[in-house]
């Protein structure tokens, strides 16, 4: 069959509009119509070259929402007409890494996910014979799509696609982290460097956790109201903290008769790894952790002195904020279907798909929290 798609042909290109070949779903797939993408930090990543898996030709994307149109051979979980996200982190539920409980990050797939492929080592996308590769297992940027079963959440029917869509990244990468990798306590206090799309999910999950001060960090003041809309307490911007960020955070942290600076909680939401480290140094010693969420490029190194990591101070990694996708993210759509979460406000910009180069150029620009794409 065939599919619009924008299609990365190479990296530091505008995506181009195209008519693909899709292949149909093959043992153990689906096809999807998609109905909705939103645009990520980690598309545009990918775009740039600095993803050291990044492979081209390939159809970008990984945050979409739409319908099953099609099922292949030995698919049991899924029919047509099943309204689904797709996922760019599986669960399988029966890989090692699925049955120890200890992580979300499904190891069933990951080889040939990293290639670009499906399961079967194989393309299912091609261009004027040319086979393109499949991006994150997902591949969003095309109007229809074929995924693994086992990386596709079943979801609600009365969700709206161009809302829900954003719950495939973002909404669950920064909620996630709070309740699934940190698993932070009512009454805590917490720090979120980045108040993109990913930080002011994080700050919403905080609120959901019942954290008592919630501290915003950003370069751009215009982040201020924003990150208030969703339950910060306050604002801080590097530029105005008087030369030492750590200091000033850790002061004004200070509680208790000890007077002991420092944030139960810090979140990285930048990829800036000088940051991560200030993030890390603004715990507080002898429990604080630092959750890592965004993504360096290729090469770069976090450091600290071990000292910081000696005196209690924890670093951690999150992955689709530690989320079983196909278990979870069911449960996040019903909380935003039940307004215990908001995503509306920031769906900023929606378009065509014939506009998607604009959403990246809003993205530059700090214009937009997150622009979604309606097929």
């Amino acid at each position: 069959m065939k599919t619009r798609a924008a299609i990365a042909f190479e990296k530091s290109r505008p995506l181009e509009i195209v008519e693909l070949d899709l292949e149909g779903p093959k043992q153990g797939e689906v096809l999807v119509e998609v109905k909705a993408t939103g645009i990520c930090h980690t598309d545009e990543f990918t775009l740039s070259g600095a993803d050291p898996e990044g492979l081209f030709p390939a159809v970008l994307g990984h945050e979409g929402a739409g319908i099953v149109v099609d099922a292949g051979p030995g698919v049991t979980s899924l029919r047509k007409g099943d309204h689904v996200i797709p996922l760019y982190t599986p669960e399988c539920r029966n890989c090692p890494s699925c049955l120890s409980r200890k992580t979300n990050l499904c190891t069933a797939i990951r080889a040939t996910q990293g290639q670009g492929v499906m399961p079967d080592g194989t393309s299912r996308f091609s261009y004027e014979g040319r086979m393109v590769h499949h991006y994150m297992g997902t591949s969003t940027f095309s109007n229809y799509t074929v995924l693994p079963e086992i990386a596709v959440a079943k979801i609600r029917e009365d969700a709206p696609f161009d809302k829900v869509c954003y719950i495939g990244c973002g909404v669950t990468t920064g909620i996630g982290a709070v309740i699934n990798t940190a698993k932070v306590e009512a009454g805590a206090t917490a720090i979120v460097f980045g108040l993109g799309g990913i930080g002011l999910n994080v700050i919403q999950g905080l609120r959901l956790a019942g954290a008592d001060m919630i501290i915003g960090v950003d370069v751009n003041d215009d982040k201020k109201a924003w990150g208030e809309r969703f339950g910060m307490t306050h604002f801080v911007n590097p530029k105005e903290a008087g030369g030492d960020l750590v200091a000033h955070l850790v002061n004004m942290t200070k509680r208790g008769a000890d007077q002991i600076g420092g944030a139960d909680y810090t979140f990285d939401c930048t990829g800036n790894v000088d940051v991560m480290r200030t993030a890390l140094e603004a715990c507080h010693r002898g429990w604080g952790q630092s959750i890592i969420i965004g993504v360096a490029g290729v090469g770069q190194e976090v450091r600290t002195r071990p000292f910081q990591l000696v005196t209690g101070r924890v670093w951690k990694g999150t992955a689709f904020g530690g989320a079983r996708g196909r278990t979870d993210v069911p449960r996040i759509v019903a909380w935003y279907m039940d307004g215990k979460i908001a995503i509306d406000p920031m769906i900023t910009h929606t378009m065509p798909l014939e506009r998607i180069n604009e959403a990246f150029d809003l993205m530059h620009a700090g214009k937009s929290i997150r622009s979604v794409v309606v097929y």
